[in-house]
């Protein structure tokens, strides 16, 4: 196993002390252990060389209880005299530090456990074939009949667990292949710090160098059935011979026939095969075309949890054998979690299959799907609820594009993924939002024809929105946030194109008032518009927008056999018409507040309205005016007059607009008391507004110390909701007319 594999944490257990007797005459050492089993493999005791306590039993051995070995008693600056008696049971067979300390003092390392954890031949024969937990309470009652037992006291230690099995797993001392890695990681290091390589967050190269600055050498075999086998052989005598093959070690080392060679059971750690993948895919160690075009790559794409297994490896093998890095950036996505926030894998058994989400699944068949194969039948009964709990009548089908477009969305920057089948819900309602949008364009684009074109303000908005939304997709693209390149176009694609071009493309469509010119001009921007969109669409849902696209080019005069061979789209700055984006949002900002007028006082949405403007300025007239279709079909609007200076308005429920106000005459319209109801609830609220904006003007902490933009914002808030306040009292006098 991999360190990395192993995760430690804080659990309540034991500090035996235990009295090992000397060899020389009567007297004893008192040594503390949280694994009393593996005194069995002791093969010192330490002191440390300036304690005085200990300084004249330097070089003396003691007894080893049950096992009756004699053992030195060694001096080392790692023993801390400060820590129980100050005298440490060294066992470097089963112990990372005391491995270290047998190596500097030359001492026998006793190997005491098998491979399932129970006790060898190398201990007394009443211990032979015990599990370490069962041997444990033996010894322990052995040394208190012995007399040897001096007490115990409760511990709290770091217990190391295998990340998938959750068993307690112990130091072993068994033979493996490593690679000495400092040679490799030097070069791998500078490669980030020189920005030849460079992550995307940038913050995750300080994990690279954490990692990479304390690396150790670099135990490269595994005890596995699959993976690429350890290239080397031994013969009968345990001589070692490393080769590409048997016939490369009998030829190198003139081995005849008559010698038997075996080779090494063990295979290569995962990931030193995965660290050779950027070159050996492209036919390395040959010279190949293949090799030579892709290499280096330009991104390599993964999650954060591998950059020590797998990016920092790449990089050095990369380094070693080609001679260049295999990529020049590392893009890292954060991990996809359950929805109690735990990490996605197989050994949880929270794993949801990708095409369950596709293709729908029955709970039944979902349930017996994730308990299938899992040997920890206990895992069932867990699996089985938190299945019913979230997936109470199974999975529903969205798609492939609505999935994938849902994991684009989520894709934040380094962060992980909480995963919600909500997210996958709501993008599939955007995939039929997209396909009724292209039913609509293709319905109304069967007639296209040559000749002159006029393009409506309507049609100028949306090209210049669109490719507005084309800098934004490139931009996002390029900075890897994949997420604001869903939201661009999300926003763009539900909001603009369908909820208002489409609508403002229908007054000109339908309408017997428009001429052909300006028929042409909405048809060819609506196709354009479209095919356009599923390529800028096509990376983030390849199907849909393939599928459309298909019926949409040959309208739109584009020629190919798939959406996949067209050119990406690409800004363009003669698409840029402010004036006509002006005059569109404040046509949408009119539409949306007779919209909020018949929203609060529950008019019927087909019913045509009579709309005053108060305080229209030229501007206002002149948009009221131009755009007089729009807002009539749209806004279903029946007729706009203007409020004359000195005038009376008629009461009237009120939007603002601007400095405008739209405003509908109520009368024989309204429920008098329902509306100042909710004219006074808005007053309330204004009220409440300003009161918190003028306390903090008032506090001369805030006026001092505050940014002066911040305050002057602040002054600007009071002033709006002082005017907002005039406008319903002026409002609510007209309702008081009204009766």
């Amino acid at each position: 196993m991999s360190d990395l594999e192993v995760l430690s944490a804080d659990e309540q257990g034991h500090l035996w002390h235990f009295r090992y007797p000397l060899a020389a005459g009567d007297g004893h050492l008192v040594v503390a252990t949280t694994r009393p089993e593996t005194m069995l493999g002791d093969s010192a005791v330490a002191v440390h060389p300036d304690d005085e306590r200990y300084k004249d039993l330097i070089g003396q051995e003691i007894i080893l209880p049950i096992v009756g070995r004699r053992i030195p008693i060694i001096a080392d600056d790692y023993v801390d005299p400060e820590f129980g008696t100050g005298c440490v049971k060294i066992t470097p067979a089963h112990d990372f530090n005391d491995y270290d300390i047998g190596k500097r003092h030359d001492l026998a390392m006793h190997n005491i456990l098998t491979d399932d954890a129970a006790l060898n031949d190398e201990v007394p024969e009443g211990y032979r074939g015990m599990d370490r937990f069962d041997a444990r309470k033996k010894i322990v009652a052995e040394f208190e009949s012995l007399g040897l037992l001096d007490k115990v006291e409760d511990y709290t230690i770091k217990i190391p667990r295998g990340d998938r099995s959750g068993t307690i797993v112990e130091p072993y001392l068994t033979d493996q292949w490593y690679v000495s890695i400092e040679a490799l990681a030097k070069p791998a290091i500078e490669a980030v710090e020189s920005g030849k390589i460079k992550f995307v967050p940038e913050n995750w190269s300080r994990t690279y160098f954490d990692w990479m600055y304390n690396i150790q050498d670099w135990c490269i075999s595994r005890q596995l059935w699959w993976g690429h086998r350890i290239p080397a052989w031994y013969d009968d005598d345990n001589n070692i011979y490393v080769g590409h093959s048997e016939d490369d070690v009998r030829e190198k080392h003139s081995l005849g026939d008559g010698v038997n060679l075996r080779q090494d059971n063990d295979v290569l750690d995962t990931w030193f095969s995965s660290a050779l993948w950027p070159f050996s895919t492209l036919g390395w160690p040959q010279k190949t075309e293949a090799l030579e075009d892709f290499y280096p790559g330009s991104v390599l794409v993964t999650g954060f949890d591998i950059i020590f297994f797998w990016v920092a490896r790449m990089i050095m093998f990369g380094l070693r054998f080609m001679g260049d890095v295999p990529f020049r950036e590392v893009y890292i996505h954060g991990l996809i979690r359950d929805q109690e926030g735990q990490k996605m894998s197989k050994s949880k058994g929270n794993v949801i299959d990708p095409l369950d989400l596709i293709d729908g699944i029955e709970l039944e068949a979902l349930v017996e799907k994730r308990t299938r194969g899992m040997m920890q039948s206990h895992l069932s009964p867990a699996i089985e609820k938190a299945t019913r709990k979230h997936f109470p009548d199974g999975i529903d089908q969205h798609g492939a594009d609505a999935l994938r477009f849902t994991f684009a969305a989520l894709a934040t920057n380094g962060r992980d993924i909480r995963f919600d089948l909500g997210r996958i819900e709501g993008y599939k309602n955007f995939c039929n939002k997209l396909w009724n949008a292209a039913r609509y364009v293709l319905m109304n684009t069967e007639d296209l024809d040559d000749g002159d074109v006029e393009l409506s303000a309507a049609d100028r908005w949306i090209r210049t929105r669109f490719n507005e939304t084309v800098v934004s997709v490139h931009q996002h693209f390029a900075s890897y946030r994949l997420d604001l390149v869903s939201q661009a176009l999300y926003e763009f694609t539900w909001h603009e194109f369908c909820d208002w071009y489409l609508e403002l493309s229908k007054p000109v469509l339908q309408s017997d008032e428009t001429s052909a010119a300006q028929k042409r001009g909405t048809r060819r921007t609506l196709i354009a518009t479209l095919e356009a969109l599923l390529r800028l669409m096509h990376p983030l849902m390849p199907f849909i927008t393939e599928e459309i696209w298909l019926q949409v080019a040959p309208r739109a005069g584009v020629a190919g056999p798939t959406i996949m061979q067209q050119p990406f789209p690409e800004a363009d700055s003669d698409a840029q018409d402010t004036g006509a984006v002006a005059d569109v949002e404040w046509v949408k900002d009119f539409i949306l507040g007779i919209r909020q007028i018949r929203g609060e006082m529950d008019i019927s949405p087909g019913k045509v309205l009579p709309v005053i403007l108060q305080h229209a300025s030229d501007e206002d007239q002149r948009r009221a005016s131009d755009h007089a279709a729009l807002l009539a079909r749209v806004g279903r609007v029946a007729s706009i007059s203007i409020l004359g200076d000195g005038e009376q308005a008629p009461a009237s429920a009120t939007a603002l607009h601007g400095d405008m106000q739209l405003l509908v005459p109520m009368k024989g319209l309204i429920d008098v008391e329902a509306e100042r109801a909710r004219l006074d609830k808005q007053r309330g609220k204004v009220e409440a507004d300003l009161a918190k904006t003028q306390a903090k003007l008032a506090n001369d902490k805030f006026v001092n110390n505050a940014p002066a933009a911040v305050v002057d914002q602040e002054r600007e808030r009071a002033t709006d909701f002082a005017k907002q306040l005039a406008q319903l009292a002026e409002q609510l006098e007209k309702l008081d007319n009204l009766d």
